[in-house]
């Protein structure tokens, strides 16, 4: 398997976002102070940071939908 891939059978419904979900990955990590390997392999992650910036990911895509969803309009 290449660096930077995973082996999860998950899909995106839009193949296009997979860059920016990527860069949002990358960006989350960084707040949290969190370092992600260079080879892209997470394996050897704490459970604990993984699902801190997962979670962190969830909760900022959340954000952007409930703001569209509502006009834009910032909270």
């Amino acid at each position: 398997m290449a660096a930077g891939q995973s082996r999860s059978s998950n899909q995106l419904v839009v193949p296009q976002a997979n860059q920016a979900l990527n860069q949002l990955k990358y960006e989350v990590a960084q707040e949290l102070g969190i370092q992600i390997p260079q080879d892209g392999y997470m394996g050897w992650m704490a459970t604990r940071d993984a699902g801190a910036i997962g979670g962190n990911i969830t909760r900022r895509l959340v954000q952007i939908a409930e703001q569209q969803l509502s006009g834009g309009a910032t909270r």
